[in-house]
């Protein structure tokens, strides 16, 4: 092959790759892999002296996200890039400038108009992008109303944070290799509530326009902040000579390899302060010379050998885990890495054990396999379930093609996944330091199947301490904690059953009309005489204030179902419940309503506050209507919903303060 028809194969390589990538589709090489391929096209390029009509190193990578085309204002170009710290000081000129996060989501172009949102376009092509302004409200970070009026054009990335793209991994059947990908494929769908659960979040970077006379880069940050929006992190450079700048990247890198940012980052970007000086610059190929510069790190890559493939369950998803033989990166040992789905098993070629990988930390963080570079044997695909060894199933995704691998049994405990995240929550028996991931880990080893297992977890101890990530204090914590949530009170023990329709205002009004193990006789129905004139267990409960026939019904369903009853009463065998006297104590705010949003201060929570109105003989509901008779916020100037309905409505919106001096003091 000679060199015109290499950067013909690697000029189709990428571009297919980048439209997986920028579409929310399955993954077709690895930033890695994309980044040595672009790399060796520009490196032929500049040798030939010949550009390809269609290279990506000539024309902006797009999403192609269906809707309406809208051409933008201001083009929105790449930047160049580098992986050299000389680079960027040399580009610099020894001009200030500001450092900050290259984040890994998609760009979205914001303008605002007299005060209010106008549309949200995506970056498309640089010229042509697609309107989404219908799935606004669906992001976090795009205020619909700010305070400037005038003509306002802002980019900004939006992006999914880790925690978030792990739990929606998690809960769902299609599981996607990388934030990235998740925000940029939930921007494809319609359903504005289906984009809201996945949690975007647009953060700016770039104030494009403005009619305010702002030509400092740092002071148009804080112009972005005075109009209510969180800018993406920076830091001034003031004189960035090469000690200087490897200074702040070194610390900013830091902070990536110790986990401390909560949003997918692939490198950092400098601008110019100036922002006279930064227009002035040309545009070059896709690229505007001055307007900006990003830096890429080194992916520091090591190979080794598989030891073999887990399948680990979560939620629907069998996913596999490829764990190889320990080799250093980035400063700590490395023995696993996710390899997502059935898919990019095959795309990799991973065989069986003493298959040769090569392995990196992408971004600094993620263990990734890269390549193989030698197959051994083939990868086997379970038949079983390795939770519940129920049949298993390969499903194809009709949007993307991905091969995922699924558990058939609908009562698989894997699949419980967010009742035992409930279960254990500060809101339920609050376990502390059993955190969502660490569940996961211990119902694949069989270790949990059911509530009550959780008390068990101290019989397993010594097999805690020899996890990868855990130790004897770890272990110890645990033990610990388990121990302290044995004794817990009957109201955060009715909230962790996740029982349909019981939330914790309901939990706590059956606890005011009956002690819990007289609830679970009533609803389970050993108390019944078998009168026929005797109310029904769903009667009485439903004569509760503010429980009504639907609530009742669905309490009574599931306590009348013997796997459930049987269930709590071997969870009852391990702990000792404390049952407060809910019931009012005085009527400070009697025949009121209330409605708390917003951080509090004077309280330790919420709920402090929810349990002082309810003993006063007030109630709190978690929506604003004409019943309302006061709004509860610390931030009586907020934008927010409740604070909109309550002014339309003319209710009182209150602070923390104003409401002691009237109900407490």
């Amino acid at each position: 092959m000679d060199n015109l028809e290499r950067m013909r194969q690697l000029v189709d390589e990428l571009n297919r790759a980048s439209n997986t990538y920028y579409n929310g589709l399955s993954e077709q090489m690895t930033d890695y892999e994309w980044d040595a391929k672009f790399d060796e096209l520009k490196r032929l390029e500049q040798e030939l002296g010949e550009i390809l009509p269609d290279s990506p190193t000539n024309n902006v990578s797009e999403d192609n996200i269906a809707g309406q085309k809208e051409e933008h204002e201001f083009s929105a170009l790449s930047l160049a890039k580098t992986k050299k710290t000389e680079d960027l000081v040399k580009w610099a000129e020894g001009k200030p400038i500001w450092l900050s996060w290259k984040l890994d989501g998609l760009t979205l172009v914001v303008t605002f108009d007299n005060g209010k949102l106008t549309k949200v376009v995506t970056r498309g092509n640089g010229h042509i992008g697609t309107n989404i302004t219908h799935l606004a409200r669906a992001i976090e970070g795009i205020p619909s109303t700010i305070k400037d009026q005038g003509h306002l054009v802002i980019r900004g990335e939006a992006i999914i944070s880790y925690n978030d793209f792990e739990q929606f991994n998690m809960e769902n059947d299609e599981e996607y290799a990388n934030p990235r990908n998740l925000a940029s494929g939930s921007l494809t769908l319609k359903d504005v509530e289906e984009v809201a659960k996945r949690h975007i979040h647009w953060i700016p970077f770039t104030l494009v326009y403005s009619e305010e006379d702002i030509t400092s880069w740092g002071k148009r940050m804080d112009f972005l902040k005075t109009n209510g929006m969180d800018c993406v992190e920076h830091e001034l450079i003031a004189q960035p000579n090469f000690q200087n700048v490897q200074a702040v990247i070194d610390s900013w890198t830091l902070r990536v390899t110790n986990r401390k940012n909560p949003y997918p980052v692939d490198g950092l970007v400098i601008a110019f302060d100036d922002t006279s000086y930064a227009a002035t610059g040309s545009v070059t190929g896709h690229h505007a010379t001055r307007a900006g510069y990003a830096f890429k790190w080194q992916d520091e890559s090591a190979d080794t050998e598989l030891e073999e493939v887990e399948w680990s369950c979560a939620a629907s998803t069998i996913s596999p885990v490829a764990i190889f033989r320990p080799v250093e990166l980035e400063g700590t040992t490395v023995k696993r890495a996710s390899l997502c789905n059935i898919s990019e098993c095959e795309r990799l070629g991973i065989g069986g054990q003493g298959t040769r990988l090569s392995v990196i930390k992408a971004n600094k963080i993620i263990p990734k396999v890269i390549k193989v570079t030698q197959q051994v044997g083939q990868l086997v695909i379970p038949t079983q379930c390795p939770v519940c060894h129920a049949s298993t199933e390969v499903a194809v995704s009709p949007n993307s093609g991905t091969k995922t691998l699924h558990c058939t049994n609908e009562e698989c405990p894997a699949k419980q996944m967010k009742k035992f995240t409930r279960f254990v929550s500060k809101e339920g028996v609050n376990v502390d330091g059993i955190s969502e991931q660490t569940l996961a880990r211990f119902i694949n080893l069989g270790w949990i199947n059911e509530y009550a297992d959780i008390f068990r977890l101290s019989n397993h101890a010594n097999e805690i301490e020899t996890l990868e990530g855990f130790g004897e204090k770890s272990a110890s914590n645990i033990v610990q904690s388990i121990k302290k949530a044995r004794t817990v009170e009957a109201r955060r023990l009715l909230f962790s059953l996740t029982i349909p329709m019981i939330g914790q205002d309901v939990c706590n009004r059956l606890l005011t009309a009956y002690p819990l193990k007289d609830l679970i006789d009533l609803a389970s129905g050993r108390n019944q005489t078998g009168n026929l004139f005797d109310p029904t267990p769903q009667e009485q409960l439903a004569k509760i204030p503010g429980i009504g026939p639907e609530k009742s019904g669905a309490f009574v369903s599931w306590f009348s179902n013997p796997k459930n009853l049987s269930m709590v009463e071997r969870l009852l065998e391990q702990i000792d419940i404390i049952q407060e006297d809910t019931s009012a104590i005085g009527n400070r705010c009697e025949g009121m309503t209330f409605v708390v949003t917003g951080d509090v201060h004077h309280y330790n929570n919420r709920n402090e506050l929810k349990s002082y109105i309810e003993s006063q003989g007030g109630k709190v509901t978690g929506s604003v209507s004409k019943s309302t008779n006061y709004l509860i916020n610390n931030d009586q100037t907020s934008t927010s919903g409740k604070n909109l309905k309550a002014k339309q409505l003319g209710i009182p919106i209150i602070s923390e303060v104003e409401f002691i001096s009237r109900f407490v003091d």
